[in-house]
Order: structure tokens, then C-alpha cells, then sequence
């Protein structure tokens, strides 16, 4: 009897626990996710916005290749500016990461992709953060573990902590009224 009286404390000691840490779900880790987020394409963005134009030296997958060198920099740099704000703000917040992810998926394409593909083992050997060795094989593990840490905000939203959270509470007072 005492053995069951054990494991029903455990096990209740558990479920509350668990409802505990569930309710800081929406809170804690979609702002940690942003922030983090946020600090990467910035920094990014700022890199770029004080630097060399260098994507005149790379070639761009189809569509992007119709753009001139000039606009796309333009664009990925002030993507990953506002971007950066917006995520810190949680404003608008699944169009950024949509626009943030589509724009990882480019540099992965025109700069983290293997250059040589002849095998399912040089893919694996581009799942890498640096191409220390420089031998083409890519480096694309970065900006993969980028577009999966967006895919919560884009799946779930930005979390309570948000001005998207105000404004959807907001709009929903509105419409009940």
C-alpha cells in the first residue's frame, strides 16, 4: 500500500510540475527564440549595411538571379534590420520570419550548398558550420538550425510577450463588443 501511496505522490509531484513549466509555454521560449533570432539577423544586417557589397561575386538561384546584385543586397540587408527589430518587438512577427526564412533559404542555395554534390556523404559532410578545409562541400548547418528555430514562431506566433499578442487580444475585444 505504501509503494502505491509513493508512486501517486510522484507521480501527482510530476503532473504539477509539468503544468507549471506548461505555463510559461507561451511566454518564455517564443521570446527567447526571438531574441536570439533577432540578434543573428541583425548583426547580420548591420554587418552588411557597413560593409562591401560582396554579392556581386556570387550567383543566385532562379528568380533571385533577376535582381541586380545591388537591389538583392538592399534587400537582405534591410530585411535583416527590420526584421531583427521586429522579432525583438514580436511585431508582425510570422511575415519576418516567412520573409527571413526565405531569404536563409537563398544564402544556403548561392552560399552554404555544397559546391560539389556527387554523393549522399558529401551532403553530410556540408552539414557543418564552418568549410574549415575548403573543400566545397558546403557549410549550410547554421542557417538550417536558423529556418527550424523560425518554424515555431511561424507555427505558433510570437508568444504572449508580443505586440502581436496585444493586438490579436485587442481585436478580438473589438469584436465581441
Amino acid at each position: 500500500m505504501k509503494a502505491y501511496s509513493v508512486v501517486n505522490t510522484g507521480v501527482d509531484f510530476y503532473c504539477k510540475a509539468v503544468a507549471q513549466v506548461n505555463s510559461f509555454a507561451d511566454y518564455i521560449p517564443p521570446l527567447f527564440l526571438r531574441l536570439i533570432l533577432a540578434v543573428e539577423f541583425g548583426e547580420s544586417g548591420i554587418q552588411k549595411f557597413h560593409g562591401i557589397n560582396w554579392f556581386q561575386e556570387i550567383s543566385f538561384p532562379f528568380p533571385f538571379n533577376l535582381l541586380s546584385p545591388d537591389i538583392s543586397w538592399n534587400i537582405a540587408t534591410y530585411f535583416e534590420i527590420v526584421g531583427a527589430i521586429a522579432l525583438v518587438l514580436g511585431f508582425a512577427t510570422r511575415f519576418f520570419s516567412i520573409s527571413l526564412v526565405v531569404l536563409t533559404i537563398v544564402a544556403i542555395a548561392s552560399v552554404h550548398w555544397p559546391a560539389q554534390l556527387t554523393s549522399v556523404s558529401d551532403l553530410i559532410t556540408g552539414y557543418r558550420i564552418v568549410d574549415e578545409e575548403g573543400d566545397g562541400l558546403g557549410n549550410y548547418k547554421l542557417p538550417l538550425l536558423y529556418i527550424v528555430m523560425f518554424l515555431p514562431l511561424i507555427f505558433k506566433g510570437a508568444g504572449k510577450i508580443s505586440i502581436d499578442h496585444l493586438l490579436n487580444t485587442g481585436a478580438k475585444k473589438c469584436r465581441t463588443a
